[in-house]
């Protein structure tokens, strides 16, 4: 039997090494096995889709599919899942729902078409052959190169529709145009598929980012109510205390209802932060403020924490061996990490059960202030058309010259610091609109206000650009603007992993052109495709903080 097995590449994140893609182990831990077992995880869940797209033409639609190729991608996204053992039960888990699902479709009189693609039919007798079957299914089997980037960049899109779609699921918000589209978008990646066909669905895909934002963004404020303008503390209290990270506003919620009463305090970490702009979270006397910066300084962070943390999703850098922290790490959702303690999913009418890493917070000690003082968020657009006859007078009388939309990741990188440089130095009739931890990069900085108005707006967590979204197309709406890029808007936002990828497509899909990405551009695009999109939409990369705020102003 030929050996078709290869050695793991992925460059799915920013931080893909040398710019081109990990091949030995990932710049984010990730070791080569699991890369590959993700990778098998992402070619089961094409062959479940397959089947349930079949399926739909039969009036049969699943549920529990829907949710499983929802969870499956979020498992899979840069930082999430580290736990090699619980993707192989994903995988096994997926194999076992794709058969029934097949068997669905064929009891409605369905016939299945001749040359299905292999990951539908692909059945392993035993565990070696799911490990051997890992090492041949990664994204180099796609030999176009161009073909090969269209695809991967369609698969991060609804990997980063997949898990803002997972969190308004959390919430009880559904939309089955956008779980239909996540699994067309699947099967499309393993048909025979022309470049232009593949832009087409590309572009599909920024308009279900769209309206997965917009999904969840109901969700939310429906839930907890629209964010506020709200001061947080980053000192901390002389209690035991957990500190939760990600992004899961539902395992917020659970959590501050266990520990309330239970002298123990809840912190928000890193893109946690905007869970406390919510009115209804302002009730609980325990949610004390937010501890630490963004998820890449979490390794000294947690070390003077002292107490447990939970990640609710992605965000998780693996800890050294020697690591302090180690065992006070627990995992839930789609989150793992081998050796942490995972905190499994809510039954049906139920709360998750948080009561392990209550008493464990019960036995530490108080976390160790690493500063102190207050930031100010809450921006979202609610909260900022609520202040938009200010916003329009500033912009009339030229209080304000332009907005500066500085949404998206950080990274650990030291070409990141960029993005603080160019905070610190942009003129102070600037206004900074910014959504996701990249915000980490100046939030802290001291720019002032401009007649009241501060000078960075913070709108909240990465999926919040939505808001910054939907404060455009207002500001469109009452300059009585013909075209969005009319505005004095600047583009200039930073990425790291997928969910950057779907916010991106959907500014795109708004019309939105001249967006400048960086600290560099994906590794995933190939020369062609980044042609396309410079020559189409106007993306360009950033150069020096000077240059750039130079072409900006002018």
């Amino acid at each position: 039997m030929e050996d078709t097995s290869m050695s793991m590449f992925c460059f799915q994140c920013q931080e893909a090494a040398k710019g081109t893609g990990c091949t030995i182990k990932g710049v984010c831990g990730k070791t080569e096995e699991v890369a590959q077992m993700q990778d098998l995880l992402i070619y089961v869940t094409k062959g479940i889709s397959v089947f349930s797209q079949l399926a739909r033409e039969k009036g049969i639609v699943s549920e529990k599919i829907n949710h499983f190729v929802m969870d499956a991608l979020f498992t899979t996204i840069t930082n999430a899942n580290f736990d090699y053992y619980a993707v192989v039960k994903k995988v096994k888990e997926g194999l076992k729902l794709r058969e029934e699902i097949k068997n669905e479709f064929l009891k409605a009189g369905g016939i299945l078409p001749e040359n299905l693609h292999s990951s539908a039919n692909w059945t392993p007798q035993n565990d070696e052959e799911i490990e051997r079957k890992s090492k041949t299914v990664g994204v180099l089997t796609i030999e176009n190169e161009d073909i090969r980037s269209l695809k991967e960049l369609l698969t991060y899109g609804v990997k980063g529709m997949a898990a803002y779609a997972e969190h308004a699921y959390n919430l009880g918000y559904k939309n089955e145009e956008i779980y239909n589209f996540m699994q067309r978008a699947l099967v499309a990646t393993t048909e025979e598929k022309t470049a232009d066909e593949l832009v087409a669905l590309v572009l599909e895909c920024g308009k279900f980012g769209v309206e997965v934002m917009a999904l969840l963004d109901k969700a939310n404020t429906d839930s907890y109510g629209h964010p506020e303008i709200t001061e947080v503390n980053i000192g901390v209290r002389n209690n035991p205390a957990i500190l939760i990270s990600g992004h899961d506003l539902k395992d917020l919620e659970e959590l501050l209802e266990q520990t309330q009463g239970t002298g123990v305090d809840v912190y928000t970490h890193s893109e946690m932060l905007p869970g406390h702009y919510y009115p209804k979270f302002k009730k609980y006397e325990h949610f004390v403020g937010n501890y630490g910066n963004a998820w890449w300084k979490q390794k000294e962070e947690f070390e003077s924490f002292n107490g447990p943390i939970l990640f609710t999703t992605n965000c998780i850098v693996p800890p050294l061996e020697n690591a302090s922290y180690k065992d006070r790490i627990y995992t839930t959702g789609s989150a793992g990490l081998t050796g942490a303690k995972h905190i499994a999913d809510r039954e049906p009418g139920k709360q998750k059960d948080f009561s392990v890493i209550i008493e464990h917070a019960k036995k530490c000690a108080p976390p160790k202030e690493i500063e102190n003082g207050k930031i100010i968020g809450g921006f979202a657009h609610n909260q900022v058309i609520a202040l938009a006859d200010k916003v329009v007078e500033a912009v009339k009388s030229g209080a304000i010259r332009k907005f500066f939309v500085m949404a998206g990741c950080d990274g650990r990188m030291k070409s990141r610091e960029y993005y603080t440089e160019f905070a610190a130095k942009l003129p102070k009739d600037t206004v900074i609109l910014t959504a996701g931890c990249a915000k980490y990069r100046y939030n802290k900085l001291e720019l002032g206000d401009i007649g009241g108005i501060p000078r960075i707006l913070d709108a909240g967590q990465c999926n919040d650009s939505y808001s910054l979204a939907v404060i455009a197309l207002t500001l469109k709406e009452v300059f009585k603007l013909n075209d969005i890029n009319e505005l004095p808007i600047a583009y200039n936002i930073a990425w790291y992993e997928q969910k950057a990828v779907i916010v991106l497509l959907a500014l795109l899909y708004l019309g939105v052109k001249n967006i400048h990405l960086g600290p560099t551009l994906p590794a995933f695009l190939s020369p062609n495709v980044a042609k396309v999109l410079v020559e189409n939409f106007g993306i360009s990369g950033i150069n020096s903080v000077d240059e750039d705020i130079k072409l900006f102003l002018n």
